[in-house]
Parts: C-alpha cells; structure tokens; sequence
C-alpha cells in the first residue's frame, strides 16, 4: 500500500488510505507517538517537559502492572505538564479506584483525570473505530492553520474524544472542540485543555495586509455533539 509522506511545520505527515467503515482517513503518523526532538521542542512544554512527562507516564504503567496487571492492560494514561488523564475500562469500582490511587502517588503528577469507566472492555472493532476517531481528529487539527496542534494530545474511548494540551486562545480551543466534535461518529467531547496566554494563532498566522486573522469557515450544520469543559 503506498503512502504520501510531506513535511509540514517540520513534522514528518504520512497519509495512508485506510479505510474503516467505507471511508477513507488520512492519518498523521508521529504526533504524539515516538515524535522526534523537533516536535518536542515546538510544544509549549518543550522538549524538557515532553521528556518528563514521558517518565511519569512509564512510571505509573510500571507500578499498575506491579499492583495489578489488568491495570496496565485495559487501562491507558496519557500526561501533559504533569496532569494525567486516565481512561479505559474498570470491571468495579474498586479497581478504578485503585488505578486512581496508585497512579497519583507517582513523583511528578499534578493532577488526575479520571475518565475510567466501570464497563465491560471494547471489543476489536469498537477500539479500531476509536483509534480511526482519533487519527481523523489529529489530521484535521494539524492541518487547520489556526491550531497549533502540536499542544494537543486526544485520546478516544467509546467514541468518547478527550482532549489535554495547552491552548494560545480561547478561540483556537473553540475551534479545535468543534473539529472533534463534527467528526463522525463522535458522541462527546471533554476538554482538559488550559489557556496559556501569548498571541492567538491566527494573529501570528495573519499577513501585515491583513486587517485581521479571518474566522474558521462554521460548519453548514449546528453540531449537536456534547462538550464538557473541564475547569482547570
């Protein structure tokens, strides 16, 4: 199967043609996976921030798999600047309370979001649908040019889109929940997203000509998908 690979921003963009449910994807392979020290380096955390945030998340996988090794498999963490979210599937309430628990004890964490779910896990199908959720959101947030996507991280469960990182604007972060939101098959949207101050985006973005940044063309539909904002 071939690919398209470009380079944008410095980051490497690799589209496949995958399909899942007869339509086609364009993935964006790197963001927020090994990622090189260019992508780290451009994060609002910086590349010192993405290293540590790396070691709190490989920390608390080891001690769930010390404590429980269901833990390490049904469950997942994902750690921007020392906040965690976890999600995943718990079998009870005392198992998620658990994985809570031994996961703040670890050096470094600031906060936890607990997105755990008391249900039975996703199926193959179900988990593949969400991965596909997850690349098409990273796609379209890369390749809006008033998001900075690269301070986003998203990570799907149950058609469920969570996103964590760090936004320039309020208005960029609107935009970016309206693009996970108006992704298919999306049912809800959670922000744990804060508001860094400096230049909005699209101000950096704007030509000297230019008497203002113009606004994201709104969709021809209202979404009706839910957001939940986090308070930071």
């Amino acid at each position: 199967m071939s690919s398209l690979r470009s380079i944008i921003g410095g980051v490497l963009i690799v589209s496949l043609p995958i399909v899942l449910g007869g339509c086609p994807a364009a993935i964006v392979a790197g963001l927020g996976a090994a990622g090189g020290t260019g992508y780290a380096a451009n994060q609002e955390r910086g590349a010192g921030g993405s290293v540590d945030d790396f070691k709190i998340k490989t920390n608390i996988q080891n001690a769930w798999l010390n404590t429980n090794p269901l833990m390490q498999r049904d469950l997942s963490v994902t750690v921007y600047e020392g906040r965690i979210l976890l999600t995943g599937a718990a079998p009870d309430p005392q198992f998620k309370a658990q994985a809570k628990e031994v996961a703040s004890r670890v050096p470094g964490v600031r906060a936890v979001y607990d997105e755990i779910e008391v249900a039975p896990s996703e199926s193959t199908w179900e988990s593949a649908k969400d991965t596909w959720i997850t690349s098409r959101v990273r796609t379209e947030l890369a390749f809006n040019p008033n998001i900075r996507s690269v301070n986003y991280t998203i990570e799907t469960v149950n058609k469920s889109v969570y996103l964590i990182g760090s936004a320039r604007s309020q208005t960029e972060l609107d935009t970016a929940t309206t693009v996970a939101r108006t992704t298919p098959d999306v049912k809800r949207v959670v922000s744990y997203v804060e508001i860094r101050p400096g230049s909005p985006v699209a101000a950096q973005n704007a030509s000297p000509t230019s008497s203002g940044a113009s606004s994201p063309a709104a969709p021809t539909a209202a979404p009706t998908t839910p957001v939940e904002v986090q308070k930071l």
